[in-house]
């Protein structure tokens, strides 16, 4: 429990770094000569959709209570908590837009914002596809030794890999996976770059 709860202030920590980077137009991790591969397009529409809904409720909720003439100390409450739904959604477009995935000629390192990493040796890797699933269940699934990091319940890229890699969940449980199934806005791009790198790798 303790453990969880520093993981989630550590988030929050590298959310307002990431807001900084995402103003100044850097992003984290990305060595020279890498293969920079987004995933927010997925969920860019519907996220700015409700930074406006939360932010339009805001301004009809404060001003409703002002009229009720609830106590200020409720009313500074219940605005905070406001502020801080959107300060998080803020925080999540930030984070997802500075830290892509990234393909080098040694690893693929598959990123959903601040909240999950995993690192996979090119080595490992036997096969890449494109693969589109609309079903995921969830943000970071493991089931079967097969990994799922989804975006708006979405997955396009599949890679098999030749021995487990290892990671660590984002509330802090580790597995391993042997597939992992991925979202890309340009898949093709995923399978180009890892086809060419492994090529390179044999030759």
């Amino acid at each position: 429990m303790v453990r969880a709860a520093l993981r989630i202030v550590l988030f929050e920590l590298k959310g307002l770094l990431a807001i900084g980077q995402w103003i100044i137009r850097r992003r984290d991790g990305v060595p020279d000569g890498a293969t920079v591969v987004t995933y927010t397009k997925a969920q860019t529409f519907m996220l700015s959709l409700m930074l406006f809904a939360m932010a339009v409720e805001t301004v009809v909720v404060d001003l409703l209570l002002v009229a009720l003439d609830v106590p200020a100390w409720l009313r500074f409450a219940v605005l905070i908590a406001d502020v801080y739904g959107l300060l998080f959604g803020v925080m999540l477009a930030a984070a997802c837009a500075t830290r892509p995935h990234v393909i080098t000629p040694d690893e693929l390192r598959i990123r959903f914002g601040v909240y999950f990493d995993v690192r996979v040796p090119v080595e490992r890797i036997v096969a890449v596809r494109a693969s589109r699933n609309y079903n995921e269940s969830g943000m970071v699934i493991v089931k079967d030794g097969r990994l799922s990091v989804a975006v708006s319940s979405q997955t396009n890229v599949t890679v098999e890999l030749s021995e487990p890699v290892a990671f660590v969940r984002p509330f802090g449980s580790r597995g391993e996976a042997t597939s992992i199934r991925f979202f890309a806005d340009e898949p093709e791009k995923v399978v180009a770059a890892l086809r060419t790198d492994r090529t390179a790798e044999a030759a």
